[in-house]
């Protein structure tokens, strides 16, 4: 399994209306980050706070920086250390990483799913 290329395939196809956040993450929000809070709406996460419509992808997934214009784009989080549950326990399995063509993914992982599933879960030990 290769390391992360923050290639944002999994933030944009679950960023925008299949993610959620539990309550305990809105209600830390609403107290300590308003500027991330402004985007709840009732108990569902990424609205746009002016027209309050729902927004098709997650408002803090950035395009790092790129040194050279033909680099593949790279994404960021601008709330990593406060994104919700479901970010943080993504990927889980690595059925998921294959569905979700994650760039991760080796030849040999998806040969060897029971290992490629133990290293997952160490990599992600500290996300989860």
């Amino acid at each position: 399994m290769k390391d992360c290329n923050q290639c944002g395939k999994c933030c944009i196809k679950y960023g925008g209306e299949d993610l959620s956040a539990t309550k305990e993450e809105m209600d830390l929000w609403e107290i300590f980050q308003p500027e991330i809070f402004e985007y709840v709406k009732g108990d569902e996460i990424w609205f746009d706070p002016k027209s309050g419509n729902s927004l098709k992808q997650c408002p803090f997934l950035e395009i790092a920086p790129k040194a050279n214009s033909l680099e593949a784009n790279k994404y960021t989080c601008s709330i990593y250390f406060n994104r919700p549950e479901d970010c943080r326990l993504y990927p889980s399995l690595i059925s998921e990483m294959v569905r979700d063509e994650c760039e991760m993914i080796e030849a040999i992982d998806i040969a060897k799913p029971k290992q490629a599933q133990i290293k997952l879960d160490v990599l992600m030990i500290d996300s989860r």
